[in-house]
């Protein structure tokens, strides 16, 4: 398939685009989702008495199904983690109102040939809500919220740095 990216993030060339939806056994043993790797994106507000982010319960029909994480999956062949976080981002979440503004990134990368990249975007306004199958719910919370949430295992490991990012 032939697709024009740009309009969300960096890429802007015509290029041949492979999904790369699909499951990988990693050098280190794991097997993980994403041919390509995978991304995902913490939406944050800055409110008045605080930072809130975005996250989504995932859904039965997504890995560790009922735990809470960012918006995210899998990169297709050539797309940048930013363009493909935030493409992943608009197919379970919405449309992302305004313009986006990026703060900084937290890549995991437990296995030579496979990494997950975390985007955190600061947004003008709460949006978001379940537009497909892999998301049950949508919320804001705070930092301090966050950390009594049921979290999927991959976030809980990255989520120390994000937070970090979020309150610089």
């Amino acid at each position: 398939m032939l697709a024009v990216w740009g309009g969300i993030g960096h890429s802007g060339d015509v290029l041949e685009r492979r999904s790369g939806d699909g499951f990988i056994r990693c050098g280190d043993g794991h097997v993980r989702w994403g041919i390509y790797g995978a991304a995902g994106v913490v939406f944050v507000i800055r409110e008045a008495d605080g930072p809130r982010v975005m996250l989504q319960k995932r859904s039965a029909m997504a890995h560790e199904g009922g735990t809470w994480s960012c918006a995210g999956g899998a990169l297709d062949q050539g797309e940048l983690p930013y363009d493909g976080a935030l493409r992943e981002a608009t197919e379970e979440v919405g449309d992302i109102p305004g313009q986006p503004v990026l703060l900084g990134e937290f890549v995991f990368n437990p296995s030579a040939d496979w990494a997950y990249t975390t985007m955190v975007v600061e947004v003008d306004q709460r949006f978001g809500q379940s537009v497909n199958f892999e998301t049950d719910a949508v919320g804001w919370f705070t930092p301090d919220e966050v950390a009594t949430l049921a979290v999927h295992a991959g976030f809980a490991v990255s989520w120390p740095h994000l937070l970090a990012i979020i309150t610089a």
